[in-house]
């Protein structure tokens, strides 16, 4: 049995609650989120939690500090990466944050994208099933399963709990 790959997601929301921070992933072809636009975040490294992990995403990505963060979130992804990979994310939304985001990195070039435009927007189609929860106002977490098979979801099936 692989390991999963541990990750976080997180999306970082304007100060009036409209926008939220997006990565358009449009500067490498072998990347597998190539010409699609995703949260920040990443892999957690073995000696960091999962806060520090995404703070540290959202800093390297697009040079703000998050300093609110809300766990809205979990989705285990099996079978979604590079050669059937599985992977597990913690999303979180992040209300708080200093700085001015840069206008890219190596993977991409960031955008301040309406959240009420999202669907206008390349995102990965699966995403549309939990997104609309890292938004709301509904203050529990949901937890989901995402199964995918050469680049294709299969299924989603989830709860929020208390």
């Amino acid at each position: 049995m692989l390991k999963p790959v541990v990750a976080t997601l997180a999306y970082v929301v304007s100060p009036d609650r409209q926008q939220t921070l997006l990565l358009h992933r449009n500067k490498r072809p072998d990347d597998i989120h190539y010409g699609k636009y995703v949260g920040l975040g990443g892999r957690l490294e073995r000696d960091e939690h999962v806060v520090d992990g995404a703070a540290r995403e959202i800093r390297e990505e697009s040079g703000l500090i998050a300093t609110e963060f809300t766990l809205r979130g979990t989705v285990s992804w099996p079978g979604f990466g590079k050669g059937g990979q599985d992977w597990f994310g913690f999303i979180f939304r992040v209300d708080t944050f200093s700085g001015v985001a840069h206008a890219g990195n190596h993977e991409g070039t960031l955008q301040w994208v309406p959240i009420e435009a999202l669907a206008d927007f390349p995102l990965w189609e699966s995403d549309f099933r939990w997104l609309p929860m890292v938004f709301d106002d509904d203050s529990r977490p949901f937890h989901g399963v995402m199964p995918y098979h050469e680049g294709q979801m299969l299924s989603w099936t989830y709860a929020r709990t208390h």
